[in-house]
């Protein structure tokens, strides 16, 4: 790889640069038949696609039991490590409970409550590695939300994963069942004889997955379409190179379809974080993987004339994670605000909000960042409004509501107030 100049960068760049989609599109028309099936035929469907897909007979779909034997067998310290990941997982996310609330203002008493989602599906990918992580970023949310019952979704294998499925039970997911790619979306979207319908589905995953969720949505409700990892790191003289590229090769080795960017004001630095990518790339066991993602149209190492311009470049950007390694970084923070999820400092590496510090890894990708947040409670939780008026409060709105109505030639809701002063006149 070698650095590119922001100013040299020409139209086709740009567009594969800002207006990823990860193939999404290639494969709706396929994803599309896969849901249909599996809303047809249930559990029969799932089976098929995990043969044919997965190269797996499944025996059974719903796995509970299986993820509860697998938390008392796996080895002390994962199970360790999968219990402070939940912990802090779940104080960051407790901090973020609303607080039902009333108001009073002029006689007008107003208020929000907030109530959770009753039956949540969340899937976590599999296939080339295992996520346990995702099982935590996904469930324990909606626990905390309150949300009644939670479904893992995970891909099936001859031999499930023990980690993934530990995790599963250490979170607190009350349903655990072996599906993956579209086909578990569709099950969690609309049921099986197996999977019980849930009203939202959650989580990361792959072209397939992401597709799944656009077709479904609107049957169920979502998270947002969330597709292969990005990391955009902002980086000037005083960043060590070898720490850019690490991050940069940590989010390669998710996807070949990852998208990893890394930009300075520096043009020394930028040939510098380019020459510790190709000496970190021959150490990675996921290598093939990793270079695929770096050699995408998407990917790259680019040096800009000023900070500000480098600054624009995130802003348009809008990555899922944002890494800012420079002596500014509060004040470059400050200029931002299109990120999923931001890193400040040299020693605050994506992984380690990936697994353990307590913020979600599940994060809006292709620039969903501009409309929209990662999740958090509020994905689970559903918020009502409240009012009661006094007939003081009523009569001083009167005039409002039936000059308003009236406009609207809404007669009805006109009456509707006037009925309630009726023979005062």
């Amino acid at each position: 790889m070698e650095a590119e100049a922001l100013a040299d960068l020409g139209p086709a760049r740009r567009r594969a640069l800002f207006e990823r989609d990860a193939g999404v599109d290639a494969v709706r028309g396929d994803v599309r038949d896969i849901v249909s099936r599996v809303r047809d035929e249930g559990d029969a469907a799932l089976r098929e696609f995990a043969r044919e897909f997965d190269g797996v007979d499944v025996g059974n779909i719903d796995v509970t039991d299986e993820a509860e034997r697998a938390y008392d067998e796996i080895d002390d310290d994962v199970r360790d490590a999968i219990e402070t990941a939940v912990a802090n997982v779940r104080e960051f996310h407790e901090a973020q409970l609303p607080a039902d609330w009333t108001e009073t203002f002029d006689g007008r008493e107003l208020g929000r409550r907030f109530r959770p989602v009753e039956r949540v599906g969340a899937y976590v990918p599999g296939g080339a590695a295992t996520y346990p992580s995702s099982v935590v970023m996904t469930v324990v949310p909606a626990t905390v939300a309150g949300v009644e019952q939670v479904a893992v979704a995970t891909p099936p294998a001859e031999v499930m994963h023990p980690v993934t499925l530990a995790a599963a039970h250490a979170a607190g997911a009350d349903r655990v069942y072996a599906a993956g790619g579209a086909q578990a979306i569709a099950a969690l979207a609309y049921g099986t004889e197996t999977v019980d319908r849930t009203q939202l589905v959650v989580g990361p995953g792959n072209k397939w997955v992401t597709a799944a969720k656009a077709e479904v949505r609107g049957d169920v409700e979502i998270d947002f379409l969330a597709g292969p990892s990005e990391v955009c790191v902002v980086a000037d003289e005083t960043s060590d190179p070898s720490f850019v590229a690490a991050d940069m090769l940590a989010q390669a080795e998710h996807d070949p379809e990852a998208s990893v960017v890394a930009v300075t004001d520096d043009e020394d630095t930028a040939n510098e974080i380019c020459a510790a990518l190709a000496d970190g790339l021959a150490d990675r066991e996921r290598a093939d993987v990793i270079e695929e993602a770096l050699t995408s149209e998407a990917s790259g190492v680019f040096h800009a004339r000023s900070m500000s311009e480098a600054v624009l470049f995130a802003e348009e950007y809008a990555a899922e994670h944002l890494s800012i390694q420079a002596a500014a970084d509060e004040s470059i923070l400050e200029r931002i605000d299109n990120a999923g999820s931001v890193f400040l400092g040299p020693y605050t590496p994506v992984a380690a909000g990936d697994y353990a510090t307590g913020t979600n890894h599940v994060l809006p990708t292709n620039a969903g960042a501009k409309v929209k947040g990662g999740l958090s409670v509020d994905t689970f939780l559903r918020a009502s409004t409240v009012q009661r008026l006094d007939r003081d409060a009523l009569a001083d709105l009167r005039d409002t509501v039936t000059t308003l109505a009236d406009a609207e030639g809404l007669e009805g809701h006109e009456y509707s107030v006037d009925a309630r002063f009726a023979g005062e006149e």
